[in-house]
């Protein structure tokens, strides 16, 4: 998390200029830190490789996110100020559609080429809400 504090100041001039959304300096600071799986899960899709594909994204996002969230919460007890996620009404229903979405993906068994269609199109639409809110 060091590097991508140490990144984004770089990030933000860009984004203003480019006339974006400031949520845009989020999503790419957490591209750049996922950036290995970023590239290896499209590289096991195209190999017919669905659930790799699948495990290496969602694996490392919710690696990234089950470890970061609660050391931040645990950091809130000791910091003065309110615990504020960041999240609007509008993420907040994408994270569920994503929770629920996902859990039909995993239990059942292997992924199928459907499912990750599935996860991409939710994916391409946090990326919309995020660049025009």
């Amino acid at each position: 998390m060091g590097s991508a504090k140490g990144v984004s100041p770089t990030i933000e001039p860009g984004v203003e200029a480019a006339g974006l959304h400031h949520a845009v300096v989020g999503v790419i600071t957490a591209l750049l830190v996922l950036l290995p799986e970023t590239v290896a899960a499209p590289r096991s899709a195209r190999r017919d490789r669905v659930q790799t594909s699948l495990n290496l994204a969602l694996g490392s996002a919710m690696a990234s996110i089950g470890l970061t969230i609660p050391a931040v919460a645990l950091a809130s007890v000791w910091l003065s100020g309110p615990l504020v996620l960041g999240l609007g009404a509008t993420h907040m229903v994408l994270l569920a559609l994503t929770v629920v979405v996902a859990s039909l993906t995993v239990v059942p068994g292997p992924a199928t080429p459907l499912q990750g269609g599935v996860h991409l199109v939710r994916f391409a639409a946090y990326l919309e809400l995020a660049i025009i809110p």
